[in-house]
């Protein structure tokens, strides 16, 4: 069966020759992937979305960047690269593959599920492709790649192995008037069920790639999973902000005594039984529903504590002014985890606030937990699997600090 109708490009586009601020300029020759607005000082009249910028020192008239112009983004330009090349299909191809080398070691493990492509990290700027098993999930962030598609998924399908291709489509995206796709388009192959079941080093779960967050799944904890799931063995566990599960099924799979998935929604809690079930177990998987601060406020009241206690919160701060706020947010949580974790517990403190630094989010949870008057070790500090590469400072978001209490 041939790629839909509704991945060929609505126009040709056409090259722009741009000249940048200083500023700008020095970000481009850095390496910085975004070009906004106000660092573009001449640029050709009537430009469309995804016509190929040619980006010149102001002065010496040297090529210093190719990218994708976007009219509508305060990040005008997405550069693709700061070296002189032809943007093509092979040039595609040479960036699919190169992304697909540095993925060769996750393979080699009982997972067929992984990012593929992570946007600007892999030279794909507002681009996501997520594999799950046979199906390929490609999550459009901006209008620049439509005339593109058709070079790029038919060779995402072959490198990836694919038998089904889904477009996913940003909140912005979705309502778009220009664009011809819509949001769970199946673009090739057939989808049997929206419910595609992978494997992460051998632990089943299941994505919904049609109505799911994201691609489906939130592949970047992947590393921490496993990594808690082996910590967990003989344990009672408390998985707070568990969505569908993750840190709960891999405790589970690896020998929990119990896990407590907590979560606002109960559909994604529904999920979190699911997937549990996908696998064996002999513990007992037990679900709260509501909200994280006042259910763990509950459960410190009723004297509970946990040998491991996860909390990996959704995004605090999608905006500067958020910081502040963020960041006490994050000290509530370590100080409600530490009440919660029993003796000689450990506490798995994460963060995906990317406008909130690694340094700054560690430097509360140590904080916290040393006016706690309880002695720990910081035993592991991490940030993405592997098949999230970063290559920018705005791409590093997520971060992990594991504190094993000593009493």
């Amino acid at each position: 069966m041939d790629f839909s109708q509704k991945i060929q490009p609505t126009h040709i586009p056409k090259r722009l020759a741009v000249k940048l601020t200083v500023q700008g300029e020095q970000s481009v020759v850095k390496g910085h992937p975004w070009v906004f607005s106000n660092s573009i000082v001449k640029v050709a009249d009537e430009s469309k979305t995804g016509d190929l910028a040619i980006i010149f020192s102001k002065n010496k008239n040297k090529l210093i960047g190719l990218g994708l112009y976007d009219p509508f983004s305060p990040i005008r330009i997405k550069v693709l690269t700061n070296t002189p090349n032809t943007i093509n299909e092979d040039f595609f191809k040479q960036q699919i593959d190169l992304a697909f080398q540095k993925r060769a070691p996750l393979l080699a493990t009982q997972t067929n599920s992984y990012r593929l492509i992570f946007g600007e990290n892999d030279g794909f700027p507002g681009f996501i492709a997520d594999v799950y098993s046979t199906v390929l999930v490609v999550k459009l962030y901006s209008e620049i790649w439509q005339p593109y598609l058709t070079q790029i998924l038919p060779y995402l399908r072959r490198v990836s192995n694919a038998k089904t291709v889904v477009i996913r489509l940003s909140r912005q995206l979705q309502n778009s008037k220009t664009i011809q796709l819509k949001d769970g388009d199946v673009v090739f192959g057939v989808l049997e069920d929206e419910n595609v079941e992978f494997e992460e080093h051998a632990v089943t779960f299941s994505a919904n790639v049609i109505k799911g967050h994201k691609t489906g799944y939130f592949l970047d904890h992947r590393a921490n999973r496993k990594q808690v799931g082996e910590w967990s063995t003989g344990k009672d566990v408390l998985d707070v902000f568990s969505y569908a599960g993750g840190f709960s099924v891999h405790a589970l799979y690896n020998g929990a005594n119990s896990v407590t998935s907590l979560d606002i929604s109960k559909q994604a809690l529904e999920i979190a039984l699911k997937n549990g079930k996908l696998n064996p177990y002999t513990g007992i998987h037990k679900t709260i529903a509501g909200d994280a601060f006042e259910e763990m406020q509950k459960l410190i009241a009723h004297n509970k504590r946990f040998d491991v206690v996860v909390i990996d919160p959704p995004s605090f701060a999608k905006q500067a002014s958020e910081i502040p706020l963020a960041k006490k947010k994050y000290a509530q949580l370590a100080e409600l985890g530490e009440q919660l974790t029993a003796k000689n517990g450990l506490l798995v403190l994460a963060s995906c606030s990317s406008r909130v630094a690694a340094q700054a989010f560690f430097d509360i949870n140590k904080r916290v937990l040393k006016n706690a008057n309880r002695p720990f070790d910081i035993i592991l500090k991490t940030g993405h699997d592997l098949d999230h590469v970063v290559s920018f400072t705005e791409g590093h978001y997520l971060k992990c600090g594991y504190y094993r209490f000593k009493a």
